[in-house]
């Protein structure tokens, strides 16, 4: 399957445009970037908060030619019909799954459609070609499903040019019921970071129904760049959508991503821990509302540059998720890639819900070094963080401060 968002996947969506707007005949480009929760995840599907940012080291891009007809391209390698064997189609399956990208370009398409429609936004008549590349990671946590569905949605809103008419604190949304379609387990800060990215750290604030939580995306996603969100439920209920404090990206020390080239099913993380939420479960509420509170501590933090204590955070994450997931559903090889971290003292937690790893070496180069070593020595890859700007246009800017 391609990159499978994960459960905290928030939207933070990364775009670069490349075309002429004023041009009906011309292609539209976009791209959104991948997005690692930082802290707080997963409390961003239970009415708690993260920080997050978007991952300039990989991207989805989608491509909206105006053609005659409505087509979805597929793409060579992820939407692969045609095998050289019996034996190259098992293997192809047992590492990527039964599939691609077309069919979220399809259902963003019928979302966007359906959410036009109901608010009385009027789209003409003319037919496109959509087609998409990613280089992110499948099921490493980093919102891979995400990023192309954010993408193409980007492509939509300026082929009809109704950019300004759908707001950006509206898209996420849109984002995450098109994942949904397919029964895509993701968190509200994906979402975020795909639609809207900007110069800024984000501190963001969400709330949700009983029902919006069970799938939430990332708002990185939806507005790319580096974000602290508050996911508390009074803030659906009266807004329908977060608030986002922006920070200096600056503040962030250097980090390191790892992960595995064969990576865990990252949609599958949340396992039981969702129903005894759901259920009451005392540990797990208590759990929750912990994790929830490091991103709050986090930010205090990163504003004070106190890097030692971040690194406990981090570990803390972890430990906490370790505690209420249990291993098993962690998954063995997910689990070493922060142990393999830990034991040479770097802080370490997942990026999402299991395949990527995000990790801070507050002892400076000579850790990077040794983490470096035992990482190679492991058979992980490792390589440094860049975290992606915004790029919002003037039009999306004016949607949120209009609010």
């Amino acid at each position: 399957m391609v990159g499978e968002a994960n459960e905290d996947t928030q939207i933070e969506v990364s775009e670069e445009m490349g075309f002429d707007a004023n041009a009906s005949s011309a292609s539209i480009e976009h791209k959104a970037y991948a997005r690692v929760g930082l802290l707080g995840n997963p409390s961003d599907v239970y009415y708690g908060r993260t920080i997050s940012f978007s991952l300039g080291n990989f991207w989805a891009s989608v491509r909206l030619q105006p053609s005659e007809d409505l087509v979805f391209l597929p793409h060579p390698t992820h939407d692969l019909v045609q095998f050289r064997s019996l034996d190259h189609l098992v293997n192809r399956l047992h590492k990527e799954g039964y599939y691609g990208g077309v069919r979220l370009l399809m259902s963003i398409c019928k979302v966007f459609y359906n959410y036009c429609k109901e608010n009385n936004i009027d789209l003409h008549d003319g037919n496109f070609t959509l087609s998409y590349d990613t280089n992110i990671p499948r099921q490493a946590g980093l919102s891979g499903s995400s990023a192309i569905v954010a993408a193409a949605l980007s492509c939509l809103l300026d082929f009809y040019k109704v950019r300004h008419l759908v707001k950006v604190e509206v898209r996420p949304n849109l984002v995450l019921n098109a994942e949904k379609e397919h029964g895509i387990v993701a968190g509200l800060q994906i979402g975020l970071h795909r639609c809207m990215v900007a110069l800024f750290i984000w501190y963001v604030t969400w709330n949700f129904d009983k029902c919006a939580h069970q799938m939430v995306i990332d708002a990185t996603v939806t507005y790319p760049n580096f974000l602290s969100k508050d996911f508390s439920k009074e803030y659906m209920d009266d807004l329908g959508h977060g608030i986002y404090t922006p920070m200096d990206i600056s503040l962030l020390p250097p980090l390191y991503l790892i992960y595995a080239e064969n990576p865990s099913d990252s949609g599958k993380v949340h396992s039981t821990v969702q129903q005894r939420w759901l259920n009451g479960d005392e540990f797990i509420i208590k759990s929750m509302a912990e994790v929830a509170n490091l991103a709050s501590e986090g930010r205090t933090a990163l504003l004070e540059k106190d890097y030692s204590k971040f690194a406990s955070l981090m570990n803390h994450n972890f430990d906490l998720r370790r505690r209420m997931f249990g291993e098993d559903v962690l998954g063995a090889l997910n689990v070493e890639m922060v142990e393999v971290a830990r034991r040479v003292g770097a802080a370490s937690k997942f990026t999402g819900s299991g395949g990527a790893v995000v990790a801070f070496c507050p002892d400076g180069p000579s850790q990077v070094k040794l983490l470096e070593d035992a990482c190679q020595k492991a058979g992980f890859i490792i390589q440094p963080v860049e975290v992606k700007p915004s790029c919002l246009s003037d039009i999306d800017l004016k949607t949120v401060l209009s609010n």
